[in-house]
């Protein structure tokens, strides 16, 4: 019998692999020992400030989360081992879905394990061939994923590009549907999307609109409903996905909100999910307890705001590369992947954790470090982070010792 260890398809993976490490695109999980906070206990047993979480609003590893976690674990138990056609819903679930969509603005909501099953249910049970979809080129891998699903033409306009995107539309006028798709807030640059002249078009255009809510809900908006609340066109976007697992506690789950019969197609046809198992309870439970504490106060949200406009002022003095704009990702750009990498590993030794991100999660050329900030860091901490920015990037020669860019 062949030893299955010796087909020589591990050896090309082993190739692929090794090429991925020569090209500095190789990417190393950070182990935490501790829960999600401001500062992290990391493996080697050095506590670090955490500056890369979405922990927006700070509830990830809070206390008050924790004990509303518990509460629910004892009430509720901890899974469903079912699907929730079958035997998969609570009373909890059905709750939360009417908090979404109360909150979003909305006539009903359907609850996801992921948001990225959220996206990659979406279109295939609502359009075919007859159809368009017209997608930001650099909308999240989910909404891709869910489009290639689907049957429908497609059609992909510059990033954040009104005119493309009136191109896009007006090339497909001659489908019986179109549906303009865009992040809300796109996750590698901080870029808001402009849904006030995207609304515009596509009512000009007889097409629908959905926006993905991943990295907006809980943090854009008055009330922080969102990017359509920011840019004061709630009530005219026909679906908003979004995720339980950034600024609404950080666990993990996914909704789609939007018109009931809509809603109620994706219950019938939508196969992320008819085939996995419901969101746990537990997870529902907290997730509609934090929607109730986002809607009653809005400090968290004037802290994380605050707190932003601090660091990004601080990285741009100190000399650094920051994409414009006012959401809580900072992207600090040093274009190749090989220095993304150092840059990360080198303030890992000052005692910050972030990320660098490079090809293919971002365009070769534009490698960065992604800094995102929380409601719940303090300003030292915050200082203490631009310190080590500043020694770092003399060090790798990012930055003039004096200052500004090199």
């Amino acid at each position: 019998m062949t030893d299955p260890a010796s087909n020589p398809y591990y050896d090309d993976l082993a190739i692929r692999l090794d090429a991925t490490r020569a090209e500095g695109l190789f990417k190393r999980e950070r182990i935490l020992v501790s829960r999600q906070g401001t500062e992290v206990t990391c493996d080697d047993g050095v506590t670090r400030l955490n500056l890369c979480a979405n922990n927006y609003l700070g509830y990830a590893g809070a206390e008050d989360t924790a004990r509303i976690a518990a509460a629910a674990i004892e009430r509720y138990g901890y899974g469903l081992s079912s699907v929730r056609f079958i035997c998969g819903t609570q009373g909890v679930h059905k709750a939360l879905e009417r908090a979404i969509a109360d909150f979003v603005g909305t006539e009903d909501a359907i609850l996801y394990g992921s948001a990225f099953d959220a996206n990659g249910g979406l279109f295939e049970p609502l359009f075919d061939r007859e159809d368009a979809i017209v997608s930001d080129e650099l909308n999240h891998a989910s909404i891709i994923d869910g489009i290639r699903l689907c049957r429908a033409k497609t059609l992909r306009y510059k990033h954040n590009d009104m005119a493309d995107l009136e191109r896009c539309l007006g090339e497909a006028s001659d489908a019986r549907y179109r549906i303009v798709a865009t992040d809300g807030v796109f996750s590698m640059d901080g870029t808001i999307a402009q849904l006030d002249r995207i609304c515009d078009l596509a009512a000009r255009y007889g097409a629908l609109t959905m926006i993905d809510e991943c990295h907006a809900t809980g943090v854009l908006g008055a009330n922080g409903r969102g990017t359509h609340e920011h840019c004061g066109v709630l009530g005219r976007i026909d679906i908003v996905t979004g995720t339980f697992g950034k600024a609404l506690g950080g666990a993990m789950g996914g909704f789609t909100a939007g018109r009931a019969p809509l809603v109620e197609m994706l219950r019938q046809r939508s196969r992320p999910y008819l085939f996995s198992n419901s969101l746990a309870p537990v997870i529902a439970a907290t997730s509609l307890a934090l929607i109730d504490v986002i809607k009653s106060s809005s400090t968290a949200r004037e802290t994380l705001r605050a707190n932003a406009a601090f660091m990004r002022e601080g990285l741009t003095g100190i000399g650094y590369s920051v994409l414009p704009g006012s959401h809580p990702i900072l992207p600090v750009i040093v274009h190749e992947a090989e220095r993304a990498q150092k840059l990360a590993a080198r303030l890992y030794e000052l005692g910050v954790l972030v990320s660098g991100f490079f090809f293919p999660v971002v365009p070769r050329g534009k490698a960065r470090v992604r800094v995102q900030v929380s409601a719940a860091h303090t300003r030292d901490e915050l200082q203490r982070a631009l310190d080590a920015f500043a020694t770092a990037g003399r060090e790798l020669g990012i930055v003039a010792a004096g200052g500004g860019a090199r």
